[in-house]
């Protein structure tokens, strides 16, 4: 199992801060390199709010299988901050806005398009495609591509807030060059509203587990108003570049890998292991597949390489 890390007295960097809900962030240097530290939230003050106690696991899981995946997406690693004589688990994540590199989200660059009767906060489908087709910034095809990679990598992962404001571009300055920003806040992830009681009812009960695959949780992007069902979306193979992004990375996930990796996430229970790695498994074999044999069902011919099943 990896080492594990004590961020606790390493250096504050002065000039960075970080917005976004779900838990303080603090940045810090480690081993040289600037990183945000994510904590986990302080507990609801109300019945009505979400507590999301494994959003630091969910966002290291779930940047790391998007980089298993082939999909760029920030480096993370877990490890411990004490706070008022209390550990908490935390996790790390590498800052990419370093130098000259400055980030900017899609909310953002969505505004840019003035032509466009939506505001950059926006989720619906359409829309979305058409600020992605109209920007200015980089190439649509290569901006495409990356939405759907990420939409595909999200419906495996089951996140549920890939919203405007956690995707985009990094520019340069000092090369006047413009890129897709790697993937992260991943920590909507992997349920992280669940706790191990939830995690042992899922487990037992395929009528638990199914209902956590088919029916929630959905995706944040909408169309007509409402948002997209994974499942209903990706089998009903409408979108010909959704299709293309399925064929490209569902070959990519091999369970076994996944699963090694798990098994490995220090802090976490063998309970949140056992939960991790079959949910991942049944939402590729649930999703994912049917998903793959209906964009295949499209295709004038084969692919060279199929999805892997193994475990």
């Amino acid at each position: 199992m990896p080492g594990r890390i004590d961020f606790t007295n390493c250096r504050r960097l002065p000039g960075k801060a970080y917005n976004g809900a779900n838990g303080k962030k603090i940045a810090v240097e480690y081993q040289g390199d600037p990183y945000m530290l994510k904590f986990p939230p302080s507990a609801a003050k109300k019945k009505t709010e979400l507590l999301y106690t494994n959003s630091c696991v969910s966002e290291h899981i779930g940047s790391s299988i998007f980089n298993m995946l082939g999909i760029p997406a920030q480096q993370t690693m877990l490890g411990t901050f004490e706070v008022n004589g209390k550990q908490k688990v935390v996790c790390a994540c590498r800052d990419f806005t370093v130098g000259n590199v400055r980030f900017h989200d899609f909310c953002s660059i969505k505004n840019t398009v003035i032509d466009s009767g939506h505001d950059g906060n926006g989720t619906e489908l359409d829309d979305l495609l058409e600020a992605i087709e109209k920007q200015g910034f980089m190439s649509p095809l290569r901006l495409l591509e990356r939405f759907w990679d990420m939409f595909v990598a999200d419906a495996l992962l089951g996140n549920f807030d890939r919203h405007n404001g956690n995707w985009g571009f990094v520019y340069d300055e000092s090369t006047l060059t413009t890129d897709v920003a790697p993937v992260f806040d991943c920590g909507s992830c992997l349920l992280p509203q669940a706790d191990e009681r939830t995690m042992e009812s899922v487990l037992k009960n395929e009528d638990e587990l199914n209902a956590r695959i088919y029916q929630f949780p959905t995706s944040a992007i909408q169309r007509g108003g409402r948002k997209i069902n994974y499942y209903d979306f990706l089998t009903g193979a409408e979108n010909r570049d959704c299709g293309a992004a399925v064929l490209r990375i569902v070959p990519r996930v091999q369970l076994s890998a996944i699963s090694a990796f798990v098994s490995d996430v220090p802090y976490i229970s063998e309970k949140q292991k056992e939960f991790y790695t079959k949910y991942i498994a049944a939402r590729f074999e649930k999703i994912l597949i049917p998903a793959y044999e209906a964009a295949m069902a499209q295709q004038p011919h084969e692919p060279e390489a199929g999805p892997s099943m193994t475990m």
